[in-house]
Formats: structure tokens, C-alpha cells, sequence
């Protein structure tokens, strides 16, 4: 009798930079790759692009005006979408890093803090096991380059791989909150 099969490890996806503004998120194999870019020109607007690994096109999938205010929008879909709030997108918590947001298949994900380490949980779940956790960038002596980037450690189930436009998107939200409330998020080194 053959053994079971072994479990999919799960999916790393490299933060390339420290910035909400500028910076891109991918996986080894480039399968997930997005861009998040500010333009000078436009300040206020940052876009989320994802690049479609089977026609190898890039495609604008969110965008989110005044990221840096107290109200961002936030749209998916292009110009001719319409504009939602970012309170409405993510439900924030009061006075924690984290926040609840709805998928399109309105499976319900929520960001927390367990152990100074922000995960991403489903709100159903009772055991409250993450499905993505965020590892923070290391730096040599805590002031120099970067050495180790930050990253998500996926789980490679469906439900989240096909959530994952709008993770990207709350996670800039809720980050920029947690950033500007001076929420701190401290990994524990054991």
C-alpha cells in the first residue's frame, strides 16, 4: 500500500520592498505576480496590476485613491468602475491592526495579530488556523539593507489562491491603517 500523499507546501510570496506605494509581490515561479505602483504624476492614485501568467499580459485589477488620507476608495474593475469606500471594503477594528473584508464567492477573511505576527484567518473557522501569515523584513543590524525580505506564506488551497486579488488589496489597507495608527506588529524570535 503506497503512503499518503504528502500535503502541498504552501505558496511564499517575496515583498520586494518596504513601500505600500511602490513594491511588487510574488511567488518562486511568478504564477501570482502583482505590481503596486504610485505614480508621480498621479500621487494620490496607486494601482494594483496583475501580471495573467497564462496570456503573459498585465491587467490593472484595483486601484486606490488617497491611500495616504484618513478616507481611501477603493475599485476594482478598471475606470468605468465605481468607487467604494475603503471602510465599506475592509471593516476595520477599533484600535487593533486588523480587519474583516468578503471575497466575491462571500467567503468572509479576517486580518488579526496572534504572537505579534499578522495572519489572515476565515472569520467561520472556529479554530481560527491561518491561511496566510505575513513575515516581516529583517535588516542587518535593524538599520541597514535588508536581510531577508518580508512575505506571505500561502496556504495552497483554492478558496484562497482565487481570493487572492483582493487579500493584496485589504492588505495595503489595513497595513497603511496599522502603519499610521502606529499599531505595532513585533515578531517574536524564538
Amino acid at each position: 500500500m503506497p503512503p499518503p500523499p504528502k500535503p502541498k507546501p504552501p505558496h511564499k510570496m517575496l515583498i520586494t520592498m518596504n513601500s505600500l506605494r511602490n513594491t511588487t509581490m510574488s511567488v518562486g515561479d511568478n504564477k501570482f505576480y502583482y505590481e503596486i505602483v504610485t505614480r508621480y504624476w498621479h500621487p494620490n492614485l496607486t494601482k494594483i496590476i496583475k501580471h495573467d501568467f497564462e496570456t503573459r499580459e498585465l491587467e490593472p485589477l484595483a486601484e486606490i485613491e488617497g491611500l495616504q488620507t484618513k478616507e481611501p476608495r477603493v475599485r476594482f474593475g478598471g475606470e468605468k468602475a465605481e468607487w467604494v469606500s475603503a471602510s465599506d471594503f475592509v471593516k476595520f477594528e477599533q484600535d487593533k491592526a486588523g480587519g474583516a473584508f468578503a471575497t466575491g464567492a462571500g467567503i468572509e477573511y479576517r486580518w488579526k495579530v496572534h504572537k505579534g505576527q499578522l495572519q489572515l484567518v476565515r472569520a467561520d473557522d472556529a479554530e481560527q488556523k491561518p491561511v496566510v501569515t505575513f513575515h516581516p523584513h529583517r535588516r542587518h543590524f535593524w538599520i541597514f539593507r535588508m536581510s531577508k525580505h518580508a512575505f506571505f506564506e500561502i496556504k495552497p488551497e483554492p478558496e484562497v489562491t482565487e481570493a487572492l486579488d483582493r487579500l493584496i488589496v485589504s492588505y495595503l489597507l489595513v497595513e497603511r491603517r496599522r502603519r499610521k495608527k502606529g499599531i505595532s506588529v513585533i515578531r517574536y524570535v524564538s
